[in-house]
């Protein structure tokens, strides 16, 4: 029987090796190699599949088969496989299981591939309640950050429910590791800090854009002549925005993308990509330092544990952020009509 305990040895260790081999992969193949799309993940989230996605799926299934499910059968989320989720060892069965664990092998392929900013392995425990397990159950999250090739330090966090959370800085020349005390913005304004609507992609931008200028126009008024009342910084990587959240460098973020179906419906057009509950099943790790993470609406993010939920988000640094953006937030998505239906 594994505890949580005893979990979160193995997971750091699975995080190690596929930084490793991700790592090294970037190394010794070309970009335009491992930016080859090698398939379409069209059972589940149906997103793109690249060469660098298979580098890290192989080592995920290998290590959870020997170092996990040998001990104890889990149920394993994630993209790639089939139905989004199987079964550890092969001859178990769901129902065998008291864990369920999902996982991103990488979070932010695009930028990492393309060597413009780091990707990040995701992954979320929470006891086994079938389809009804979601990410309110997760008990156990581990992040950890796959560096650029000129990008020698790298940092790996974690927490276990009600236990705090912890992280470290890696160096993957020396394999030296220290303690790395991480600090969320204490901050009690947007102004002159970093607070964005995520905008990825072709699609709704002027919406969603339109929405951003309209909530800090709410919360902090007026652009002053000539000068400027916040940054923003589109980090295609919901693991990536959750960890400037946390570090301090970000102040306010939310993904609303799921909330453009009526506008997308209204003009005709089909709905882009998504945030899905892998892309944030380290929430715990924001939460246990006083981060909110929450639905657009301030409640409870409760999306279940798979690989198809369409996920809208927020988060808020600390209190004085989330009293003061919050309500303006769900305000001027009222007047808008959207919601996620």
């Amino acid at each position: 029987m594994l505890e949580l305990a005893q979990l979160l040895p193995a997971l750091r260790s699975l995080h190690d090796r596929i930084r490793r081999r991700v790592w090294e992969a970037t190394q010794t193949r070309s970009t335009e190699e491992l930016a080859q799309i090698v398939g379409t993940d069209v059972d589940a989230s149906g997103d793109l599949v690249f060469a660098i996605d298979r580098v890290s799926e192989a080592e995920l299934i290998d290590f959870v088969t020997e170092e996990i499910a040998c001990v104890e059968p889990i149920v394993l989320v994630a993209e790639g496989l089939p139905g989004g989720q199987i079964v550890l060892p092969v001859d178990a069965s769901e129902g065998d299981c008291r864990w369920r664990m999902i996982v991103d092998p990488i979070d932010g392929t695009r930028p990492l591939m393309y060597q413009k900013r780091s990707g990040w392995i995701l992954t979320g425990v929470a006891p086994n309640r079938g389809a009804e397990t979601n990410l309110q159950d997760i008990q156990l999250a581990v992040q950890t950050e796959i560096p650029l090739l000129k990008q020698h330090l790298c940092d790996q966090l974690w927490a276990i429910r009600g236990q705090g959370a912890m992280a470290e800085r890696f160096n993957i020349l020396t394999e030296g590791r220290e303690p790395l005390e991480l600090r969320p913005s204490t901050a009690t304004t947007l102004q002159y800090g970093y607070a964005s609507i995520s905008r990825f992609f072709p699609g709704m931008r002027d919406v969603l854009a339109g929405i951003e200028d309209e909530l800090v126009h709410r919360v902090l008024g007026p652009l002053p002549p000539g000068g400027t009342l916040t940054f923003e910084d589109q980090y295609p990587s919901t693991g990536g925005q959750i960890y400037c959240l946390l570090s301090g460098s970000d102040r306010f973020l939310a993904d609303l993308r799921p909330l453009m179906k009526k506008v997308a419906a209204a003009r005709g057009e089909n709905m882009g990509h998504c945030c899905h509950p892998y892309d944030i099943c380290t929430l715990l790790i924001a939460e246990e330092l006083g981060v909110a993470v929450t639905d657009v609406w301030g409640g409870p993010l409760d999306a279940p544990l798979d690989v198809t939920t369409d996920v809208a988000w927020a988060g808020y640094a600390n209190a004085s952020i989330w009293q003061q953006v919050e309500p303006m937030l769900r305000e001027v998505l009222r007047e808008r009509d959207l919601n996620q239906s």
